[in-house]
Parts: structure tokens; C-alpha cells; sequence
């Protein structure tokens, strides 16, 4: 039997999906790659102005290494090849002057609304414990690289009751949104600092 006259087979044998169905894939892929790309520069934007506040005085904070998983073990010049696994821990973490820790997850969409389930178990735990510590902690949303809000952690926690649904509108944000002035975005404006008295009046 030749593979001409199986439906949905090509010559090859392999799966010939319609053009409608091929059509949809490729955007599909599409869409995931701008979304991805689209992350990456909301990351890059928010290491250059921790970088900005950093200069200042005012916070030292990090982006969090991916984790990766070792395939193979490393060749005589020390390289290995490696994947990333699944995120474990909030994108960001740092220091406050004064002392004062600041965790926060970065999120990127498209879409007119943000949902909680964009961050893992093991994010949400994280999260809960530093700001049960005393931790600024929070969710920084980008919408279409244009709007930004620093999104207090209680407020994402509680989500379901607040808004009796687990996502928000972009609307709703506006009590959280962040200003983006002359290539900073201004994310850690009105967090209260722990000041002491060695730092006191140094900020």
C-alpha cells in the first residue's frame, strides 16, 4: 500500500497536516518566540535599571541564575553540556539600603490580563516565605513592553478573593503601576527602607 492513499500521511509516512492546521502551527511558534523574546527584553530593561539604582546608592539586586541540569560531564578544557530545568526561585533578589531584602518575579504578556498561574509552586513558596520575613516582594507585570506594574506579593496571593478570579485585568493594576522615565523604570520608588544609623542620610 502506498502512502499516497493513507489520509493524513504524506509520501514519507510522516503526519500531513492541513494547510489551515500548518498555518496555525507556524503562528503558534511564532507567537512563543516573540512572547520569549519579548521576556528577554523586559529582563534585560529591569537589569539596566537595578544597575541605575545600584550606581545611586540605593539597592544591590541580581537577576537569579537559571538552573541547569548537567547532560554530560565536563571535557578536559571544563565545558559541559547542560540544559535549564524547570525555575525554582523568584528572577530577582537583592538588598535594600539599610538592610532590608527585596525578592521579585518579572512577567511578560500580550494578553489584557496577567494570570497567577504563570508562576510555579516553588516561586509562590519562595515568595510567601520572604515576605512572611519581611522582604519587599513583589510581581513586576509588563504589558506589551509598554506598561508596567510592581505588583505587591499579598495583592498576587490573594488574587481569587480580591478580584474573584485568578487573573487581573490589566485596568485594574493602575494602583501599582511603575513609571518609565528617561530609560529606568522606577521599581523600587515608595518601597520603605530600613534605614540605621550608619546609613542614615547616605541614600
Amino acid at each position: 500500500m502506498s502512502w499516497d492513499t493513507v489520509p493524513g500521511k504524506n509520501r514519507e509516512g510522516y503526519p500531513d497536516p492541513t494547510a489551515t492546521t500548518a498555518l496555525s502551527n507556524v503562528q503558534r511558534s511564532q507567537r512563543g518566540l516573540q512572547s520569549k523574546r519579548a521576556g528577554e527584553h523586559f529582563e534585560n530593561l529591569l537589569a539596566a535599571s537595578l544597575g541605575w539604582y545600584r550606581d545611586k546608592g540605593v539597592a544591590f539586586v541580581e537577576k537569579t541564575p537559571e538552573p541547569m541540569r548537567p547532560l554530560r560531564p565536563p571535557n578536559r578544557q571544563g565545558q559541559f553540556l547542560a540544559c535549564y530545568i524547570k525555575a525554582g526561585q523568584p528572577d530577582f533578589k537583592g538588598t535594600l539600603t539599610g538592610g532590608r531584602a527585596v525578592v521579585f518575579e518579572a512577567k511578560h504578556t500580550d494578553s489584557d490580563r496577567i494570570e497567577y498561574g504563570r508562576l510555579t509552586q516553588e516561586q509562590i513558596d519562595s515568595l510567601t516565605e520572604h515576605h512572611r520575613l519581611g522582604a519587599a516582594a513583589f510581581i513586576m507585570v509588563s504589558f506589551g513592553l509598554q506598561d508596567f506594574y510592581r505588583v505587591p506579593w499579598e495583592v498576587w496571593r490573594d488574587m481569587k478573593s480580591i478580584y474573584g478570579r485568578k487573573h487581573i485585568k490589566q485596568p485594574e493594576l493602575e494602583p501599582y503601576r511603575v513609571q518609565y522615565i528617561a530609560g529606568v523604570l522606577k521599581l523600587l520608588e515608595g518601597i520603605e527602607l530600613d534605614y540605621n544609623t550608619e546609613t542614615e542620610g547616605k541614600a
